[in-house]
């Protein structure tokens, strides 16, 4: 027969079984183990979720803000040059007598470049026709500018560019002496030539020589590629320098360019534009001397310009059509859909050519 526990043997006893059940308190079982760690792994996940939804809403932010700076630099970039359309210091090329066909965008040589100066924009609808110094990456469908103009600033000018030599510069005279404007050959009002010690007219006082200006020649194109086969389309500049043409890469993401020119047409210059067409060379079934009458005529232009992203934006699909004007037989000149994941966005400008503008007001 056991004997009865007694209160001593009780109390003795009692600290050994806290200690055993402390004991088996201490750590997690394998479930608890298992549910924090599922509860960990779904809260990682979360955090993961969104940490990869902010990198890529700052992506695309990141994108659409250089697509509005690259669209907008595009367009201020040629708006700005075709403002200067002309500039031929104090010279009025409406003195000169207008080409009969259309002048060589390419040339590099002074009797093509001097012919082509009353013609100060000229265009290449739809890529139709494509200028020998830019064959090669011409995008299609797109429309090319030629724009010819002296320097805005004379040699000499803070920030002006120093002298290229062999590059062609201008020089118009406001002397009135028998052998510069009183002269009855209008080409004694100025001088082009790619040696500078040629130019030797002068300023009203009859003494000092006038201001020399870098003469220019800008073609502004859309390339399929910024760098060879790298599938960005860029809006691209051949200039002309010494004897020949140099290609620059001005801005990435440019898909389109399209051009309507406003044309003075009526009897009487006025200054405005009396209708836009997309393609001076076939306006009422134009010919010849006509035909560059129109270019020469050429007052204000309506630009339009279509950028895209340079790159791809997941779960995108571009399903847009974009209006670019009007195609030179009337109809809506559109582009898209696209239906890829590229982000666009299309930009508009009305630009006066100031210097042909002035030059017709009465």
């Amino acid at each position: 027969m056991l004997a009865p526990l007694t209160l001593p043997a009780l109390i003795g006893a009692g600290p050994v079984m806290a200690a055993s059940r402390a004991g088996r308190q201490r750590g997690y079982s394998l479930v608890e183990l298992m549910v924090a760690v599922a509860i960990s792994l779904i809260l990682l996940v979360g955090l993961a979720t969104i940490f990869v939804g902010n990198l890529r809403s700052g992506t695309e932010i990141e994108r659409a803000n250089q697509q509005i700076e690259n669209g907008r630099y595009a367009i201020q970039l040629i708006s700005d040059d075709l403002r200067n359309a002309g500039q031929l210091a104090t010279f009025n090329p409406g003195l000169l007598a207008t080409p009969i066909t259309k002048p060589d965008p390419c040339a590099t040589d002074l009797p093509t470049l001097t012919l082509a100066l009353p013609i100060s924009v000229q265009g290449y609808d739809n890529a139709a026709t494509i200028p020998t110094c830019i064959v090669g990456d011409v995008r299609a469908g797109t429309d090319i500018l030629v724009i010819r103009r002296a320097s805005t600033c004379a040699i000499g000018d803070a920030n002006c560019d120093a002298i290229l030599a062999g590059a062609p510069y201008f020089q118009a005279s406001a002397c009135n002496s028998v052998t510069e404007l009183l002269s009855a050959a209008p080409t004694s009002y100025f001088t082009l030539d790619t040696v500078t010690a040629n130019l030797t007219l002068h300023q009203k006082d009859c003494a000092t020589l006038a201001p020399i200006y870098r003469y220019r020649t800008h073609i502004y194109f859309v390339a399929n590629n910024d760098k060879a086969g790298d599938g960005i389309p860029t809006l691209k500049r051949a200039e002309l320098g010494a004897a020949s043409f140099t290609i620059v890469p001005l801005v990435e993401g440019i898909q389109n360019l399209q051009i309507e020119y406003g044309i003075d047409t009526a009897a009487t210059s006025t200054g405005t534009p009396a209708v836009y067409t997309a393609d001076p060379d076939g306006y009422g079934a134009c010919a010849g001397v006509t035909c560059m009458a129109y270019w020469r005529n050429t007052v204000s232009a309506k630009v339009s310009v279509l950028a895209r992203n340079t790159g791809l934006s997941t779960g995108y699909t571009d399903s847009k059509v974009y209006y670019m004007g009007q195609q030179a037989d009337g109809s809506a000149n559109t582009a898209g859909p696209f239906g890829d994941s590229y982000r666009r966005h299309l930009y508009h400008a009305v630009v006066r050519l100031n210097n042909n503008a002035g030059r017709n007001t009465p």
